[in-house]
């Protein structure tokens, strides 16, 4: 079992709020977006990269606020 050094883990994730967090505005999930583009040009799909997992981490934030803020399109009948 991995045991978790909370100096470091907090000197670490000190620098990384600004770019990885939960959003709640709009602008907020747009800047999310905008980084999932990026990681999307640089990752593509190669699942070995060191950002492919933050890439996963940004799309499940940029979902939950879909689900709770976007509403769905209707279809067009």
């Amino acid at each position: 079992m991995q045991t978790l050094n909370l100096e470091q883990t907090t000197i670490t994730w000190s620098s990384l709020t600004k770019i990885v967090f939960v959003p709640h505005t709009e602008q907020e999930y747009k800047r999310l977006v905008e980084l999932l583009d990026s990681l999307i040009d640089r990752v593509g799909e190669n699942e070995n990269h060191p950002l492919a997992s933050m890439m996963e981490v940004i799309g499940v934030l940029i979902e939950n606020y879909e689900a709770e803020y976007v509403p769905e399109l209707e279809e067009v009948a």
